[in-house]
């Protein structure tokens, strides 16, 4: 259950998030729509404790985490995986090892400093990646790999933190059509198949309404739009991008590639 309640974030005197509130019950997959500087990602960025709140709750089963401190907010966001436009990897890094990185927060700083992972993280770490269909990469490093296979290494990463809630920041704005789609299917499979509820900022109508459940809109820090995917008719999109906005996008459509096995010879090289 998730109750944002009067959320407001000032900057100076421009409210960048201004006075928004809203529910959500059981694992839905949210999008939240609107141009650039509407406040998505800043009200992302709050939930996720990245950015401070100016005013407001937001109250996940009854807890208040935007009044969390210390150890009780960097556990929160353990809770709450974060997944970033740009990626967010440690490019000269190998994939498992930036998967990995989702659980730095559980670890001593000995066992950060040396790299020291246990068998059953590597193991998870690549069941994670197999799952996600590149379990193949795991070996390369990240800034090797397409971007679309970064985004689903990010995924990953948000995955290996087993969250209650997934957060993603215009997951497919760098991304082709062909990626885009696969890293949506990935992100809707993992809300259907795992129950995690995902709130999604995304930019184009088409998106929102083939895979949210609930769209949200926002335009200038505000909420103008709160409903279903299909009742997002051209005049809700004008209140929402508008007038004179383009909203149309072109569909491509492709297949999540299939799963292969992993390197094994590397993957022994890492348990051992």
């Amino acid at each position: 259950m998730l109750q944002v309640k009067s959320v407001t974030r000032m900057f100076g005197a421009k409210a960048a998030v201004d006075d928004i509130s809203f529910s959500v019950d059981g694992p839905a997959f949210v999008g939240i729509i609107g141009r650039s500087g509407a406040g998505k990602s800043t009200f992302l960025r709050m939930m996720n404790r990245l950015t401070d709140a100016s005013a407001g709750q937001i109250l996940v089963n009854g807890r208040d985490v935007l009044a969390l401190r210390g150890a009780a907010a960097r556990e929160w966001q353990s809770q709450c995986a974060m997944i970033f436009q740009q990626f967010n990897l440690v490019p000269r890094m190998d994939v498992v090892s930036n998967v990995l990185c989702g659980i730095l927060n559980r670890r001593s700083t000995l066992q950060t400093m040396f790299s020291l992972w246990s068998r059953a993280d590597i193991l998870r770490a690549l069941d994670i990646l197999d799952r996600l269909g590149i379990a193949e990469q795991a070996p390369k490093r990240a800034e090797a790999l397409s971007g679309g296979q970064q985004q689903r290494v990010a995924i990953a990463r948000a995955l290996m933190q087993d969250p209650r809630i997934i957060l993603a920041d215009e997951p497919i704005a760098s991304l082709d059509p062909m990626n885009a789609q696969v890293v949506m299917d990935t992100l809707k499979r993992i809300n259907v198949e795992d129950g995690r509820m995902v709130i999604a900022n995304l930019h184009t109508l088409d998106t929102a309404r083939r895979y949210c459940d609930r769209v949200i809109g926002m335009r200038d820090g505000r909420i103008v739009f709160d409903g279903r995917p299909e009742q997002l008719s051209t005049g809700v999109a004008r209140d929402i991008y508008g007038a004179g906005a383009d909203f149309n996008e072109a569909a491509t459509s492709t297949a999540i590639p299939a799963d292969r096995a992993p390197d094994r010879a590397w993957a022994d090289a890492m348990l051992a």
